[in-house]
């Protein structure tokens, strides 16, 4: 049945099958059911096509109790833009066109079942805040009084309530930690430090290759992974990434897993953005990889490692949505060094990473904007100048051809090849920045995206260390537990400035070999330029 929509915003159509809709449009819609995130539909100028769901609400008309319907039609006001969002029901993922569930990797179990984590923790893990039979009665004391002593957070929506980091102090958290779960802390050189992976890995991310199912119907984008340590390829699809990242983020409260590459509801097929796509997914991965803690973990192993199986697979899937040790139990986890950390530099370090971070923020957006203008020349206005240069030579060399005289037909040629030598070091400027600027200007994307997640981490931190500046110094407990988030916290910081390091050396080095090769090659064409005027 046919319906009417009202467009919220504009929308203009890029690709065959799609039409444009101007905000405040009354359109037709043929069903309420998306395909995608997309709706088929008509224009009010009688086109018909897909438009975006999101872009559009459905008009409904409404009766009021005991009164007549005089044939108005009365918008019902759309529950995202008109409603509070309720804290407790988190974020969500695979919102983007190419990226909701479909058969092939869903779960049939109802969502409805799946209970609430601990602190309005959104309900995609079922999170056991107390298990029976594991907790005897000294420690249920125990419990009570460090309750008692210290007070709940009044805003129980903060991150550190959210993240489980308050229960997690109070002494609320309870699961069962297997031996394989375990985080160990080691004390190195400049404070905590998470533990190394003794089995290091690396995965590569091949050109991905359009895939169709439901008979043509559907498109989307595969990738092929291979991990070094097991050198099989496995399939895997945008939305199974944003998957990943979900749960990731869900598993670890005080480690930085950075963000994906951003979603796209129109030209998803086209070569630009698959490659862009693409080298934003290589930086991902390599950071997961390399992580001592990301690399090693269930879910990202079966992640990497689950092949074509599909129950395996959805057993796999199950078991992480599944998962006791996130939230406030994912800090039960972690194994500290023995000897605890002075508080009051933990604070002071804190807040010199604090702002750090907000600084090399600002710069970041500093430096990207100069790169992408600097490169926006080069592809432009320095090509023109060079061309321009280039043919003033070669007029130069037309009108010396006039006189006719055979000794200077070699001038006449090396002149004119000047003017070609000149053309040609115009392309190279247009070409050059996707060797040298492209590659910085990615890094400063995807640290960017890393660098937001570190105020709620700083937060979990902080909030911990505030319970423990309020409750009496014999609450030994409390300060075990604010040690653990502490280290693990200083360990994240840590790591992050070794692969921050490890990042920019790599990639300013690249550039500048990428500069060095850029100039020799204009050298070189500059050297040949001149050989001409002695042949001739």
């Amino acid at each position: 049945m046919a319906l009417r929509a009202r467009v919220l915003y504009d929308f203009s159509s890029e690709n065959p099958g799609e039409i444009s809709i101007s905000e405040n449009e009354v359109v037709t819609v043929y069903s309420e059911q998306e395909l995608e995130g997309w709706l088929e539909g008509e224009n009010s100028r009688g086109e018909t096509g897909l438009l975006p769901a999101s872009y559009v609400e459905i008009i409904r008309t409404h009766i009021p109790s005991g009164s007549s319907n005089n044939g108005l039609s009365v918008p019902k006001a759309n529950s995202q833009a008109c409603t509070s969002p309720d804290p407790q029901e988190g974020f969500h993922t695979s919102q983007g066109s190419d990226d909701d569930w479909d058969d092939d990797w869903e779960d049939s179990s109802p969502a409805s079942n799946a209970p609430r984590g601990l602190g309005g923790v959104p309900a995609l893990y079922p999170v056991t805040s107390s298990l029976p039979g594991r907790r005897d009665s000294a420690q249920q004391q125990q419990q009570a009084k460090s309750s008692a002593t210290v007070g709940r957070n009044l805003n129980r929506f903060s991150t550190f309530v959210k993240s489980g980091g308050e229960a997690f102090l109070l002494g609320e958290a309870s699961a069962f930690v297997r031996d394989g779960d375990r985080i160990c802390l080691a004390l190195g050189k400049h404070g905590p430090e998470w533990q190394e992976n003794p089995y290091p890995f690396t995965c590569t991310i091949d050109d991905p290759t359009k895939q169709t199912k439901f008979k043509g119907m559907k498109s989307y984008m595969s990738y092929g992974l291979t991990p070094t340590h097991t050198n099989v390829q496995v399939n895997r699809r945008y939305k199974h990434f944003d998957w990943l990242y979900a749960r990731l983020v869900e598993r670890f409260p005080v480690i930085s897993v950075p963000h994906l590459p951003e979603k796209q509801a129109t030209g998803r097929f086209e070569e630009d953005f698959i490659a862009k796509r693409r080298k934003g997914l290589i930086w991902w991965m390599n950071h997961m990889t390399s992580h001592p803690v990301l690399a090693r973990c269930d879910v990202f192993q079966h992640f990497l490692t689950c092949g074509a199986d599909e129950k395996a697979w959805k057993q796999g899937k199950r078991k992480a949505e599944k998962d006791e040790l996130v939230g406030a139990n994912f800090f039960l986890t972690i194994s500290t060094p023995s000897v605890p950390l002075d508080l009051q530099e933990v604070e002071s370090k804190i807040e010199g990473f604090k702002t750090f971070t907000k600084k090399l923020d600002e710069n970041i957006v500093v430096v990207n904007t100069t790169i992408i203008e600097f490169a926006r020349k080069q592809a432009t206005g320095f090509k023109k100048e060079y061309q321009k240069v280039g043919q003033s030579f070669k007029l130069l060399a037309q009108a010396f051809e006039l006189d006719q005289q055979a000794y200077s037909a070699g001038l006449n040629r090396a002149i004119a090849g000047t003017g070609d030598a000149y053309e040609a070091i115009g392309d190279y400027f247009a070409e050059q920045p996707r060797q040298d600027l492209d590659p910085i200007s990615d890094l400063l994307d995807f640290y960017r995206g890393h660098l937001a997640n570190f105020p709620d981490i700083i937060h979990v931190q902080k909030g911990a260390l505030t319970k423990v500046k309020d409750c009496p110094k014999q609450e030994s407990e409390l300060h075990d537990r604010c040690n653990i988030i502490s280290c693990a916290t200083l360990a994240e910081i840590q790591h992050f400035h070794r692969t921050r390091i490890r990042d920019f050396r790599s990639q300013m080095q690249h550039h500048l070999r990428q500069q060095i090769d850029f100039f020799q090659k204009i050298t070189t064409k500059l050297q040949e330029t001149l050989q001409k005027y002695d042949d001739g």
